[in-house]
């Protein structure tokens, strides 16, 4: 069975995003000013609670990035799987159209 292009290229353009994060000087969570900036009043006051703020924030966004290519490997992995369907599906069109050639002849 195939299916419609519209119905393809809705699923190949699903929007991945992958988030990059990078802080300026100094260690994240070390004050206002330093690497964690503005990021509430626990990153502002800096200390021990900030960098523990800063150091949730980034395995916030490891474990996202670690989701999307997760979810990312399984939709290429569907559409690998529907394109050799497809193959298959064309070859054996292939085989009965020469059938029907050499019949004709």
């Amino acid at each position: 069975m195939a299916l419609r292009p519209s119905i393809l290229s809705s699923r190949i353009r699903a929007p991945f995003a992958l988030c990059v994060r990078s802080m300026g000087k100094g260690d994240p969570g070390s004050g206002a000013g330093e690497g964690g900036g503005t990021g509430g009043t626990i990153r502002d006051a800096g200390g021990s609670f900030g960098k523990r703020e800063a150091a949730q924030e980034e395995q916030y966004f490891r474990k996202v990035n670690e989701e999307n290519i997760k979810k990312m490997r399984e939709t290429l992995k569907e559409e690998v799987s529907f394109h050799e369907k497809q193959i298959k599906a064309h070859q054996e069109a292939i085989k009965r159209h020469k059938k029907k050639l050499d019949d004709i002849d």
